[in-house]
């Protein structure tokens, strides 16, 4: 198995490790669900680059890195949900858009076909993981309310503020999740055509 496979598989791997950060209360828990997280985000932009570098694509890698972002992002949205950070539609409206393509996908490379993540798959990913990172580090900074800034007289309206524009950022990933969900479907209708 090549590296960036090996990269791919890490991220893989991370995304349980992450959640349970996430949802484990602990000091500087968002902190460290954070840094697992831009860890495994870092692990996204290497595999790529190597593996396009290198000379090292491989079909393995082109379906399993697509899902690996999936399995990272789900995560972090399932665990934001769970902690009431973000709105059960646009949870829905993301995994809907992930089944769908993620059908497609298989569906394809049943067929033997093997369809790499479009322009707007990766845009989408970017503001995901965008949305993501602020809403940990906007959750960090809040938690700091009750230790770190105790002494500190800070407007209740920032930390609503904060958690508010995280929200939107996430909003906007879902708008653009949905986008690129119809455009890859859109891009496989020769294929899905045959396979009817």
């Amino acid at each position: 198995m090549n590296l960036p496979n090996k990269l791919t598989i890490l991220r893989v791997v991370l995304a349980p490790l992450f959640l349970m950060l996430l949802l484990w209360e602990f000091p500087f828990h968002y902190l460290a669900a954070g840094l697992t997280f831009g860890a495994a985000a870092l692990t996204d932009l290497f595999d790529g680059r190597i593996a396009r570098g290198r000379g090292l694509v491989t079909n393995f890698g082109k379906f399993l890195d697509p899902l690996a972002d999936k399995m990272l992002t789900t995560a972090a949205f399932i665990g934001f949900l769970a902690q009431g950070h973000m709105d059960a539609w646009a949870l829905m409206l993301i995994l809907s858009r992930e089944f769908m393509v993620t059908s497609v996908r298989l569906l394809a490379a049943k067929g033997g076909k093997v369809v790499a993540a479009s322009m707007s798959g990766k845009l989408k990913t970017v503001l995901q993981f965008v949305a993501i990172l602020y809403m940990l580090a906007a959750l960090e900074f809040c938690s700091w309310r009750t230790g770190i800034l105790a002494g500190v007289a800070l407007p209740d309206a920032l930390f609503a503020g904060l958690l508010i524009f995280g929200r939107v950022l996430i909003w906007i990933a879902a708008v653009m999740t949905v986008i690129s969900g119809f455009q890859y479907v859109w891009d496989c209708r020769e294929f899905l055509k045959e396979g009817k």
